[in-house]
């Protein structure tokens, strides 16, 4: 009987369907499917969820605007994310809506959960609203009288009978969660600033609104006059998309999980969330990570100055491949970091056609040259019987290094493990000289050989979670079949000087031709 796989649970944010997927939205889901893509190659069985956040007033009005049907409106803009799949091959296994029947029952049944837990009431209330947030604003949050994140909006004043989530009655539950749970949120300073928010108190938020007002929402159970407000029905969709309630098989399996969202959805994500969890009696999330912004060119990125990048646009320019690797490498996870071309080009052809690109071409044009073709044998005794070193390399350290960086979500320093061998290894054939060693001495030269070849294997194993079609393209050309390679464990993939005698290479064009300056 075959052990149990371990689980593993990730879900982005859903983006709100009222605008085209942008480059932010685009860097969080590639580095969830990153994620993801690790936690499987380890040999854990994943749930990877994202999805489009389909209700509310902004995008009620926007349709109406429009002149579309409400529904026919949010069908279009999903479909548009939805392309982000193939676009950026990513690996997610479920993609909710939340205008999904299912979805909107869960949201239905988690309403009643609090309810009956005495959390749910009505009052009248007053109140300034952002419309592009979605979200209530309080003085203090203000800038010139607006929104921080939508000064171009005019903020909206509802005065009306709401139903209440009771938020304040889960200050103290909340603070004493983060005091046991002190990696709940990374990075660590943005779990200060949640602490210094609950700490400074809690106000009840409205978490309905009246339907002959805005009726595009999930009707309140019990009650026809009301919908509910968008970030109580969207936020459910951590466990709708498990089958919760109904298949509880499904969401024990795999919830609490991990969670990744922008620094503007921190306190929705890290607060409001957890406190709704706690109050209909289901387990709070395992973690959830904060990522930063991306600007554009030095700017947050607006439609009126014109810099929005469209991920769908760079990809169609230069591969998917290359937009995941920048994403990775030059866009740090949890800071605010900035998007130009220049860089992008500047690390595609240094990093990608320069390093990794320049390897593979030279490596299997002189193994076309001259082992005709066919992989070279290994001497392991000329790395002094031990086949975990290889040139100047530790390989064992370096796999542990990479999974460190792995499990701690630093991308970029992930990928340098990689890139040091890289590099190492075009600095090896400098060094050694091949051309030279043909005439010179033909068993160090298979030695060469074999290290390079090996060292391009090891590297397609590592950049697997980044860049996959990579990853499958060197194997092949390698003499591999990629999908019977990953069914091994990852132990055994992990091994020197696995590469089979004789096996036949496949030399195959350019995996990164250069750029030129006019492109």
């Amino acid at each position: 009987m075959s052990a149990k796989k371990e689980t593993f649970y990730i879900t982005t944010t859903l983006p709100y369907v009222n605008a085209d997927p942008h480059i932010g939205f685009a860097a969080e889901i590639v580095r969830a499917d990153i994620i993801a893509r690790y936690q499987r190659m380890i040999g854990k069985e994943v749930f990877f969820n994202t999805g489009t956040d389909e209700h509310g007033l902004k995008i009620y009005r926007q349709a109406q605007e429009a002149g579309k049907d409400v529904q026919k409106y949010v069908d279009e803009y999903a479909a548009k994310f939805q392309l982000l799949d193939d676009a950026l091959n990513l690996s997610f296994n479920s993609f909710i809506r939340t205008t999904d029947p299912k979805h909107i029952k869960a949201a239905q049944e988690f309403w009643r959960l609090c309810k009956e837990n005495g959390d749910i009431y009505k009052k009248n209330y007053q109140v300034k609203y952002c419309v592009g947030c979605e979200m209530e604003k309080s003085d203090s949050e203000l800038e010139n009288g607006r929104c921080s994140i939508h000064p171009n909006q005019e903020l909206e004043l509802i005065d009306e009978e709401n139903y209440f989530f009771a938020w304040s009655k889960y200050q103290q539950k909340l603070l004493d969660f983060y005091e046991k749970n002190q990696n709940f949120v990374i990075p660590q300073h943005r779990l200060h600033e949640i602490k210094n928010f609950v700490s400074a108190g809690l106000q009840d938020f409205s978490i309905s609104r009246l339907k002959d007002k805005m009726p595009w929402g999930v009707p309140v159970p019990d009650d026809e006059e009301h919908v509910m407000y968008v970030w109580f029905d969207a936020l459910v969709n951590y466990i709708s998309c498990l089958g919760w309630p109904k298949d509880n098989k499904t969401f024990e399996k795999f919830w609490p999980g991990i969670q990744v969202a922008g620094k503007d959805n921190l306190r929705q994500q890290t607060a409001m969330w957890q406190a709704m969890l706690m109050s209909a009696g289901l387990p709070n999330s395992k973690q959830v990570l904060i990522f930063g912004f991306i600007n554009s060119g030095g700017q947050k990125m607006s439609k009126s100055l014109g810099n929005v990048i469209n991920p769908m646009e760079v990809v169609h320019k230069y591969g998917t491949d290359t937009v995941r690797y920048f994403i990775a490498s030059g866009l740090p996870t949890f800071e605010d970091s900035d998007f130009t071309y220049e860089r992008f080009e500047k690390k595609y052809n240094s990093d990608l056609a320069n390093d990794l690109g320049n390897l593979l071409s030279r490596t299997l044009s002189m193994t076309e040259k001259y082992f005709y073709g066919k992989v070279p044998k290994f001497n392991v005794s000329a790395s002094g019987g031990d086949s975990d070193k290889f040139f100047e390399f530790d390989l064992k350290t370096d796999w542990e290094r990479y999974d460190h960086y792995m499990t701690s979500f630093q991308f970029d320093q992930a990928l340098a493990v990689a890139w040091e061998n890289i590099r190492k290894s075009n600095a090896y054939i400098e060094k050694e000289r091949p051309w030279e060693l043909v005439e010179m001495d033909k068993d160090i030269l298979a030695d060469v050989m074999y290290n390079l070849l090996e060292t391009l294997r090891q590297t397609a194993i590592m950049i697997r979670p980044f860049m996959p079609a990579a990853s499958e393209k060197i194997l092949k050309q390698l003499g591999f079949s990629p999908a019977k390679e990953f069914k091994k464990s990852i132990l055994d993939l992990r091994k020197w000087a696995t590469l089979p005698l004789g096996q036949k290479i496949k030399k195959d064009k350019p995996l990164f031709p250069r750029l030129n300056n006019k492109q």
